[in-house]
């Protein structure tokens, strides 16, 4: 039995994110019914994390296990004519045994896209805000992030998380262009809906509802309760999945 990865990205606006879901299409369904027709046989699609509804992908790494030989490119070909257009797979590759999309991943690092300005051609993607902040403070309240390892604050709550601990090593928004904004934030593992409810968190902060202070004072009461509201899906990008070692190729 050989195991592959597949690298591939997708537009999350029509999914109901990663996982199959009983009432609605997912990435992971659509990659295991197009799998399924060129191998002629049932396969299971292990993905690198879970993605929420309507959030999108520019680097998804995936497995799969098959017991007969694979020419890697002519899959990948296959797969492209055969999924939908809102899903590209840029590499399918054999790999050892024992890795893993989801255990083997050491990071992963997520994009969140704001803009201040009304412009329709970043809309289906940013989320506009009709405030301005202050992104230096942002900054300043990221770096907080990197200095704490319990992110139960920032956790959708009632879910069966074993635990909240995470190891977020970046955390930093940039000026794109004039009133165009990137949050990158990179840990070993993100919670359910985490990023979402950070950025929230920071906006607040730098719209001068939360000091420095607070912000901590969020972080170390680990309720959700206590910190900003989850923002839209539509500007959240998964855009890195990283391993060990040479099992890194782009």
């Amino acid at each position: 039995m050989a195991r592959y990865f597949i690298n591939l990205s997708f537009d999350g606006s029509r999914y109901h994110g990663w996982q199959v879901q009983p009432n609605g299409n997912s990435i992971q369904a659509e990659m295991q019914r197009a799998l399924a027709t060129l191998l002629r046989q049932e396969v299971e699609v292990v993905g690198a994390g879970r993605t929420d509804a309507g959030v999108h992908a520019a680097k998804m790494v995936a497995h799969f296990d098959y017991d007969k030989p694979v020419d890697p490119g002519q899959l990948t070909y296959k797969l492209n004519r055969l999924l939908p257009h809102d899903i590209a797979v840029s590499m399918v590759r054999e790999v050892d045994e024992s890795m893993h999309a989801r255990f083997s991943a050491t990071s992963r690092t997520y994009h969140y896209f704001l803009h201040t300005d009304k412009d329709p051609f970043v809309e289906k993607y940013s989320c506009q805000l009709g405030y301005r902040l202050d992104f230096d403070l942002m900054n300043e309240a990221g770096r907080i992030l990197t200095t704490y390892s319990d992110f139960g604050a920032f956790c959708k709550s009632h879910t069966d998380v074993k635990t909240t601990i995470c190891q977020v090593t970046e955390a930093r928004w940039e000026e794109l262009a004039p009133h165009k904004y990137r949050f990158t934030i990179t840990a070993n593992r993100f919670l359910r809906n985490m990023v979402r409810a950070v950025v929230g968190t920071l906006v607040d902060v730098g719209r001068g509802r939360l000091s420095l202070d607070e912000f901590r004072s969020i972080i170390e009461s680990k309720s959700r309760t206590k910190a900003g509201e989850s923002m839209p899906a539509k500007a959240l990008f998964l855009v890195d999945v990283a391993y060990p070692d040479n099992n890194n190729p782009s």
